[in-house]
């Protein structure tokens, strides 16, 4: 089970309330609704192994470069914290070394890699999995990597984490038309805003979907646009002839990576926690409370 952690707190901070707090009276609704929802999975699908997948770089240079919109409405502005720092809420940002912290004394493998997001790390422990593979994430972009034959699926969470839909391919071919090496094109000519990705003007999800099952990929797409005697429609080819550009960096962008340069970890689950004397001062430092204790008592059984 490969975790996109940054997903998943954020759905915790906005799912629990702030009242959550330590005794200091610092919000911790973050730090506690990720460890309830890390007992909810355990204990509903069992993993053999958990791996909690980090952004260590959420806008990586290198497809910044290649298309300077990505992900350029999320940075605050220059003036007041830097470049390509994440706009977050004042709040949770103070609880992301907490949860760091927290998962190294329990003993849940946190894995990320300098220059990639966690989509790059979960794409490359899933290319690496030996089996089957459940990637926990609310961020449809990891829809390209479920794979039927390899036993690779989405739980994208609905409600919280007790409310799961299973992504796989049956679902993706009835929603989006496409199956999951299909899905990053598909998202790349129709665009996604909350990536800054500009897509294809004039191409929507729908004639997207049509194109692909059409022409089979985007480089058959792409080439049909360059042929004249194909059977796209006038409209069509002039607007991919125009995005030519764009259609030949954006697979970089989207996909993510399978080939990404990981450290050493253990991703078994510990039965006992890694570090006690540890996670007993982070207990009594947060009030991590029943959330700690219902994360050890699953990961116990």
């Amino acid at each position: 089970m490969l975790l996109d952690t940054a997903s998943l707190y954020f759905r915790a901070y906005f799912g629990v309330p702030d009242t959550v707090r330590a005794p200091d009276g610092t919000p911790v609704n973050a730090v506690r609704g990720l460890l309830d929802f890390i007992a909810r999975l355990v204990a509903d699908h069992e993993p053999d192994e958990l791996v909690a997948c980090m952004d260590f770089d959420w806008r990586p240079r290198w497809r910044v470069d290649l298309i300077p919109s990505y992900k350029a409405h999320r940075v605050v502005a220059e003036s007041e914290a830097g470049p390509d720092t994440e706009e977050v809420p004042d709040t949770l940002s103070p609880q992301v070394p907490v949860i760091e912290e927290v998962l190294d004394a329990i003993g849940i493998a946190r894995v990320g890699a300098a220059g990639y997001e966690a989509d790059d790390v979960i794409g490359t422990l899933t290319a690496r999995a030996a089996g089957p593979v459940d990637i926990v994430t609310g961020d449809r972009d990891l829809y390209q990597l479920v794979d039927d034959r390899r036993g690779v699926r989405v739980l994208y969470p609905v409600k919280g984490v007790g409310t799961l839909q299973t992504v796989d391919e049956a679902v993706l071919r009835e929603k989006y038309g496409v199956d999951g090496a299909g899905y990053a094109d598909l998202a790349l000519l129709r665009g996604d805003p909350s990536d800054g990705l500009p897509g294809v003007p004039g191409i929507g999800e729908k004639t997207a979907a049509k194109l692909l099952a059409s022409f089979g990929d985007l480089a058959g797409i792409t080439a049909a646009a360059a042929d004249p005697a194909s059977k796209l429609t006038p409209a069509q080819r002039r607007r991919l002839l125009e995005a030519a550009g764009y259609l030949a960096v954006a697979p970089k962008v989207v996909r993510v990576a399978s080939d990404v340069p990981l450290p050493p970890f253990d991703p078994a689950l510990p039965g006992e926690p890694r570090d006690p004397m540890a996670l007993e001062e982070l207990t009594a430092r947060w009030g991590l409370g029943g959330s700690l204790r219902r994360v050890l008592s699953v990961l116990a059984r």
